[in-house]
């Protein structure tokens, strides 16, 4: 499997990560972590109602999808995540338990495509849009969803990937690498020859950054070659 690709405009927000300086200085610090203890940015974006509406990790996802949008002309849009809406579906699976009425505003936003359709309505654009979940590899196989639009005709095409706030009840079966915190990586692709990768085979186990922080640490390190580690393989990227 390979693909080839190049990005135009970048936003990201994660536990004390926001600005551009504070994500270059991130990349460049040792080990890369997330201090899950620290701060989430308010979102600037999103229309007060709206964020009270959202989950965690959409809240993210669509604050920095309409930045992205509010800076570029996009074409198209593709939300990758491995869990989704995992804090819905964990509060609704409580109210059953407990015998109440699920809240129809969680039974509406507990979809995996909630979020980018959140950001077609905030936005009123109603751009060709998909939702992609592949476990580990959700961002990398997003990027192939992302490739297909743009080889379809589309010029521009933004990916999201994103990740809420992992209830505590499923901590103790999960793996201990797994993060927990919510965050958002948004990345405007075109058709290009800037970013090169391949897929290899290899043995690997869960890796202590989700697959977007990953590629976000290394391409703003400027990295001629680095590896991202996914499901049982590792995606070789290269400029």
């Amino acid at each position: 499997m390979k693909l080839t690709l190049n990005i135009t405009d970048w936003q990201a927000i994660a536990p004390g990560l926001s600005h551009i300086d504070e994500w270059k200085k991130w990349s460049a610090t040792l080990p890369v972590t997330i201090d899950q203890s620290r701060p989430l940015e308010k979102c600037t974006q999103l229309p007060m109602m709206t964020a009270r509406r959202l989950s965690s990790g959409s809240r993210l996802a669509v604050d920095c999808g309409l930045s992205i949008l509010r800076r570029n002309q996009v074409d198209a849009i593709v939300y990758t995540s491995r869990h989704g809406e995992l804090e819905r579906n964990y509060q609704i699976l409580q109210n059953l338990a407990q015998k109440e009425n699920v809240s129809p505003t969680n039974f509406t936003m507990s979809v995996h495509n909630s979020s980018v359709g959140n950001l077609t309505i905030v936005a009123k654009t109603p751009l060709v849009s998909s939702s992609v979940s592949a476990g580990i590899d959700s961002f990398q196989q997003g990027l192939f969803e992302a490739l297909t639009l743009l080889h379809t005709g589309h010029r521009k095409v933004l990916l999201v990937d994103f990740e809420g706030e992992i209830p505590r009840f499923y901590h103790n079966v999960i793996d201990a690498k797994t993060p927990t915190y919510p965050f958002a990586v948004a990345l405007l692709l075109e058709q290009g020859t800037g970013l090169h990768c391949t897929k290899q085979f290899s043995v690997e186990t869960e890796p202590s950054l989700p697959q977007s922080l990953q590629f976000l640490r290394n391409w703003l390190q400027g990295e001629q070659n680095f590896i991202v580690s996914g499901d049982h393989c590792q995606w070789n990227w290269s400029r």
